[in-house]
C-alpha cells in the first residue's frame, strides 16, 4: 500500500512497519494490517495518500543472465526492470533471481499477491534446472534431496531429479517449497557441487515455456487462476 503511493520501495516500507513509524487513524500497525483510500496513513506523523484500486497486472519473463532483480541499482548495473519497455503501470518484481541466474521472474502491482507467493508459510513449489560439474555421487543427491544447512538453518526437503549425465557435467530438476536467499547455489555449494547454470523453470503451476531470454508477457487468466489456486488466494 505504501509502495502504491510511491514513497519509497516495497522493502522499505515494511522497514518502516516494522520500525512502528507507519500510523493507520493514529494507531500503529504491523505487517498484513490493511487499509483504504479514505483512512489517514502517516509515516513520522506526515500524512501518505492511499491510491484507490488499481488496474493488476501480472507478468512473467525470463531473466536473461547479467542482470539484477531489482527496480534500481546504486552500482549502475544492468536491472530486470530496464526489460519492461511499453509497461505504463508501476510494477516491481515478485522475489529475486541473482545475477547470474535465469529464468522464470513474476512481476506485479498487486501487493498482497505477490506477498502471497513470496511469503514461507505458503510452501509454493519453485524448480530450477541446475547443471553442476563435475559429477554427483548418491550421497550428494541424498543430502540435497534431505536437507541442507544454510547459515546454521537446515533448509526443508527438495525434490532432486537428474535430467542428464555425462562427463564432467550433471543437469538436475530441484524443486523446493522456500525461497531463502540464493539457496539452491548454496545448496550446491554446500555439498560440493559447482553450480554453472541455474535457470527457474516454474512457479508453483505457472511454467516457463517457450519464452524467450529478455522477453516477457501477461499471465492467461487461467495462469492467474492457478497460482491463486496454489497459494490458496482464489478470487
Amino acid at each position: 500500500m505504501i509502495a502504491d503511493s510511491g514513497v519509497c520501495s516495497r522493502r522499505k516500507a515494511e522497514q518502516l512497519i516494522s520500525q512502528g513509524r507507519v500510523k493507520v487513524n493514529g494507531r500503529p500497525v504491523k505487517l498484513g494490517d490493511k487499509c483504504g483510500f479514505k483512512d489517514l496513513v502517516t509515516i513520522d506523523g506526515e500524512r501518505i495518500f492511499v491510491p484507490r484500486k488499481k488496474n493488476y497486472i501480472y507478468l512473467m519473463m525470463n531473466k536473461p543472465r547479467g542482470y539484477v532483480t531489482t527496480v534500481s541499482d546504486e552500482l549502475d548495473r544492468r536491472c530486470v526492470m530496464d526489460l519492461l519497455d511499453g509497461v505504463e503501470e508501476r510494477v516491481y518484481p515478485v522475489g529475486r533471481l541473482d545475477r547470474n541466474s535465469e529464468g522464470l521472474l513474476l512481476f506485479t502491482n498487486d501487493g498482497e499477491f505477490a506477498n502471497s507467493i513470496m511469503h514461507p508459510s505458503r510452501h509454493v513449489s519453485k524448480t530450477y534446472r541446475v547443471t553442476v560439474r563435475p559429477d554427483i555421487s548418491d550421497d550428494q543427491l541424498v543430502a540435497l534431496s534431505e536437507g541442507v544447512e544454510i547459515d546454521g538453518k537446515k533448509t526443508l526437503p527438495a525434490n532432486v531429479v537428474v535430467k542428464e549425465k555425462e562427463q564432467g557435467r550433471v543437469v538436475l530438476l530441484i524443486t523446493i517449497k522456500e525461497g531463502r536467499n540464493r539457496q539452491i547455489r548454496k545448496m550446491c555449494e554446500g555439498v560440493g557441487l559447482e553450480v554453472a547454470r541455474l535457470r527457474r523453470i516454474s512457479i508453483g503451476p505457472l511454467k516457463l515455456g517457450m519464452l524467450k531470454p529478455g522477453t516477457f508477457r501477461e499471465l492467461t487468466s487461467e495462469e492467474l487462476r492457478a497460482l491463486r489456486t496454489a497459494i490458496g488466494k482464489e478470487r
